[in-house]
């Protein structure tokens, strides 16, 4: 294979690479807390502010901070109110309840949407539907909490579950089993940067038993970091781990041009998994986590996790393979520097610009 050749098709990798921050979140995780007397439902909604401007197009924040200006919401309340509106909703059978005109407040960066919905009485059972913010992001996603006399339940919805009936009770154990597998794989494959830590690793791998090896480090590691953090033993914030993990791609891709030999790599992927399992752990709590079935929901979106990722390697071990053979003639038999060194460089370059964007813009 010519030299041209491989730098297309290193080109075509790099490419793909490349793209992947365009599957990132592009909207925040937006929270309400409900209150239920009898068949009226209040519901205190919280939002960013620039996620209101993404959905609606109106100016709401400063620019340098995000802060949402009070005088500017107070302006644009009725068209981020009408948003809600179109977007939130409380259902008796198949009517909608009537909602009662509602109020906005700033708070820091995020708007308080305040909106009491009145009930038919003849209506059937009451459900809470909400799809605020997927017309901007489709994996947006909602954790609705509900105050009942027995306590609070936490039930996150998304696009493929908007809706939650506000008269049942918790969840079924099948029902959290099922939605924290999704939930793990959903993240995964949207957690760009855990992938590009993953592809790194595995760039070198030529055969099975030592890519097996240093994947189960990484799991191992993460899941035990994501098993200390949930249960609030060993707690790291946010502002630390996010750019601890960019750190971890940065080292992992600048490795790859000194070390191609993928057996003597599970130890450093144990390490750096140790970071990566701190990620999970935030994003685990996001979809909010049932009291009442903790095990089982960390279970599952442990094992979503591990269902994405053997998914990724399935999909990329193979091109590395038939890389292998197309150029085997020019490398030696061996994979071909260019190749890992092309990915490797676009790997490097996205692990800085997200340190940089986490640290000096967070």
């Amino acid at each position: 294979m010519t030299a041209r050749a491989w730098l297309v098709l290193a080109g075509v990798v790099v490419a793909a690479i490349a793209v992947w921050p365009a599957g990132a979140h592009n909207a925040g995780i937006s929270t309400s807390r409900i209150v239920i007397r009898g068949r009226t439902v209040d519901a205190e909604i919280n939002a960013l502010g620039r996620d209101y401007e993404k959905a609606t197009g109106v100016r709401i924040t400063e620019t340098a901070s995000g802060a949402v200006n009070a005088v500017a919401l107070a302006v644009m309340a009725p068209s981020l109110l009408a948003y809600v509106g179109n977007h939130v909703a409380v259902l008796a059978g198949d009517r909608r309840c009537q909602a009662a005109p509602g109020s906005a407040r700033a708070a820091d960066t995020h708007v308080l949407a305040t909106i009491t919905w009145t009930c038919p009485s003849d209506g059937g059972s009451l459900r809470y539907r909400v799809t605020l913010f997927q017309d901007v992001d489709p994996a947006s996603r909602h954790l609705a909490m509900v105050a009942t006399e027995s306590g609070e339940r936490e039930i996150a919805l998304d696009r493929a579950a908007p809706e939650l009936d506000l008269s049942a009770g918790g969840s079924s154990l099948l029902q959290v089993v099922g939605r924290f597998t999704r939930a793990g794989i959903e993240h995964i494959f949207l957690g760009y940067d855990h992938i590009a830590f993953l592809l790194a690793v595995i760039l070198w791998g030529r055969s099975l038993w030592p890519l097996i090896k240093v994947v189960t480090a990484f799991t191992l590691a993460h899941s035990l970091t994501l098993c200390l953090a949930v249960l609030d033993i060993v707690r790291l914030p946010p502002s630390v781990v996010e750019p601890l993990i960019a750190a971890t791609i940065i080292f992992v891709a600048a490795e790859n041009f000194f070390i191609h030999d993928i057996r003597k790599r599970w130890p450093v992927t144990f390490a750096l998994g140790l970071v990566h399992g701190f990620g999970f752990a935030g994003a685990l709590r996001e979809y909010g986590l049932p009291d009442d079935a903790l095990a089982p929901a960390l279970a599952a979106f442990n094992i979503g996790v591990e269902i994405g990722q053997v998914m990724i390697v399935a999909v990329i071990f193979p091109v590395l393979l038939l890389s292998d053979r197309i150029g085997s003639a020019a490398a030696g038999k061996k994979r071909h520097p260019a190749l890992v060194y092309a990915c490797s460089a676009v790997i490097l370059a996205l692990g800085l610009y997200w340190l940089v964007e986490r640290t000096a813009f967070a």
